[in-house]
């Protein structure tokens, strides 16, 4: 694990520490073994753990359901958003073009897998805001429909 160098009383060691548990370390000491109790527990640092906000994309497999507005709430512009980081590969509809709900409107490469986003309510697309070849993050917009 790590190696120290000591000059006590102008002797010097080399020691090397082997093991770690709890209080108890293993040490080789100039090529001797020694087992000896520390007297304040070692703490091991541990690996920061990353914490990411969860994203909801607008898209769902399964067109049935609109995650742009509920059906009670006035029908006005919705975005379409990327559900993972990726490729754009082909665009499927340009502005001004009615669409229905699960119509394809983008296809998505990630993690070298074809994935076909699909229009979650039905309009008119107001903007394209990605284009063929361009790469995006998780929660991008790529297109807003009126």
């Amino acid at each position: 694990m790590k190696k120290f160098k000591f000059t006590i009383n102008g002797n010097e060691y080399e020691t090397e520490i082997l093991n770690i548990e709890d209080n108890v370390a293993e040490i080789e000491i100039n090529g001797s073994v020694y087992t000896v109790e520390v007297g304040k527990e070692i703490k091991t640092p541990k690996t920061p753990k990353l914490v990411r906000p969860k994203a909801v994309p607008s898209t769902d497999v399964h067109p049935s359901v609109a995650k742009t507005s509920s059906p009670s709430a006035p029908k006005g512009s919705g975005t379409i958003k990327s559900p993972l980081p990726g490729v754009i590969l082909e665009v499927y509809v340009k502005e001004g073009d009615s669409v229905k709900r699960g119509d394809k409107v983008i296809m998505l490469e990630a993690m070298k897998m074809e994935n076909n986003i699909e229009a979650d309510k039905d309009g008119t697309i107001v903007s394209i805001h990605k284009t063929k070849g361009d790469a995006v993050m998780e929660g991008d917009i790529l297109i807003t429909i009126g």
